[in-house]
């Protein structure tokens, strides 16, 4: 079983009981009385490097990175230092997020947020969407493609833009087959962990004009973000560098300086 398995297997456990505690018509109940979801691809298309800035306390990799005590405080200096997007983890066993921090961060800021979790049904779709969330994450070697497909619909029902995430030629072929207008290339491999900042050179290359790129993991310098901006990223996402930074609101501004 591959590092990412064990992550889904844990992930729908835990949404089971948030499915016993919360029936899914509550949720599109709540849904039905919400304002439109925001649009983020304009900021990301603007011009220079455009940041996803991540509330990120741990990860399967690294463990713990910073405690975060106040999610919307940090998100309101990623806001401050132009942060296009905020991400949210709000998977709990191996990244202690929650969905509360999705809404904590949702009631500070009006950036648009991504819920990073690990996505595979419906329900976290209309979950995250409760929650505040204007993107969501689908990583397409955690779905089949009818999958995918499925999701994409649903998100773009709700008006939800996903942010999909590959690993290979072939998940991005996948994710370009899918529809998807947000594509993120993953430095990491989902097997070994293992980070190299060359696989987003190499597979940035198979997306066309038109889906926003956005490069992911291992950026932990200003060097690594230009790296990647000269690769064709027209976005990175970005966690451990900033909530270790001291600084998160300079940090973010000193990413969005490149051009």
């Amino acid at each position: 079983m591959s590092v990412l398995d064990e992550i889904i297997a844990g992930v729908v456990e835990d949404l089971e009981a948030r499915r016993a505690r919360r029936p899914l018509d509550d949720l599109v109940a709540a849904v039905a009385t919400m304002a439109p979801a925001l649009d983020p691809l304009p900021a990301l298309r603007a011009p220079g490097l455009s940041v996803i800035a991540e509330v990120k306390r741990s990860s399967p990799s690294k463990g713990a990175l910073a405690p975060i005590d106040d999610p919307a405080a940090l998100a309101a200096e990623y806001a401050a230092g132009g942060a296009a997007a905020i991400s949210v983890l709000t998977e709990r066993r191996r990244f202690g997020g929650s969905l509360a921090d999705l809404a904590a961060v949702r009631a500070a800021v009006p950036t648009p947020l991504l819920r990073k979790d690990f996505v595979v049904t419906e329900y976290q779709l209309w979950e995250g969407r409760a929650a505040g969330a204007d993107l969501a994450l689908l990583i397409v070697a955690a779905l089949s493609q009818p999958q995918l497909v499925g999701l994409l619909g649903l998100a773009g029902q709700l008006g939800v833009t996903c942010l999909v995430e590959a690993h290979t030629a072939d998940e991005v072929r996948r994710a370009l087959d899918a529809g998807a207008a947000l594509i993120g290339v993953n430095n990491r491999d989902l097997k070994t962990l293992d980070v190299d900042l060359s696989h987003f050179q190499e597979l940035a290359e198979l997306i066309p004009d038109g889906p926003v790129k956005v490069a992911e993991s291992g950026i932990l310098s200003v060097d690594d973000a230009a790296r990647m901006r000269n690769a064709g990223a027209d976005a990175v996402l970005v966690g451990e560098l900033l909530v270790r930074s001291g600084d998160p609101r300079s940090a973010v501004a000193a990413l969005r300086s490149l051009a």
